[in-house]
């Protein structure tokens, strides 16, 4: 589940469909509360434990793989979308976003000499940041060039949007880390045998 290796193990491969039905749930699950033009939803987190727990490799794949078959047709982006109309929708930055983020957060985590609980929420908040930076500009300049803004629509009011799913995310990526860490070293210790330091 942890490998980093650059050919991908069949078990590992079994994690793609995995996290692509979380991200699935994640899409869903909350997405009936929408502040301004963005739904509430927990794909982040689940994007950035991807990259934690798959590595930058298969956890981008497996991000790039969810995209890939909402763009297709399946409903399993925010509010039961999916099709190639979502390539014009403001929210699709974030989807990009994912896919940056699942590789962004497994890099600084094999790139640490130790596993720390503080790389992991470093990475993990590293993540998070990206899924704002990237997929809020990028609603802001598909709103201006390719949709329909609201009324007033300006820069700062794409943000105020993002406060309400901030606040949620900053917890549950906290959590989130937490879940990372434990999972990982435990799953390091049960592969070799013996105790991970900690």
């Amino acid at each position: 589940m942890l490998s980093t290796a650059s050919k991908f193990k069949t078990k590992d491969l079994v994690m793609v469909p995995l996290f692509v039905a979380l991200m699935a749930i994640g899409a869903n699950v909350t997405s009936f509360l929408v502040i301004g033009g963005v739904p509430i939803t927990l794909q982040a987190i689940f994007a950035i434990m991807a990259g934690a727990l798959l590595g930058s490799k298969l956890g981008a794949t497996a991000m790039t793989v969810y995209m890939l078959v909402g763009l297709i047709g399946a409903p399993i982006f925010a509010q039961m979308k999916g099709g190639l109309s979502t390539l014009v929708s403001p929210t699709f930055g974030f989807i990009l976003s994912f896919i940056l983020i699942a590789y962004v957060t497994g890099k600084i985590i094999e790139k640490a000499s130790v596993a720390t609980f503080k790389t992991f929420l470093f990475a993990c908040y590293t993540g998070l940041a990206i899924t704002y930076i990237l997929g809020t500009n990028y609603m802001y300049f598909a709103y201006i060039t390719i949709a329909q803004a609201p009324d007033g629509f300006t820069y700062k009011m794409a943000w105020v949007w993002m406060v309400a799913p901030l606040i949620k995310d900053l917890i549950v990526t906290a959590i989130g880390a937490i879940i990372c860490e434990r999972v990982y070293n435990a799953t390091k210790k049960n592969a070799r045998g013996y105790d991970v330091a900690s």
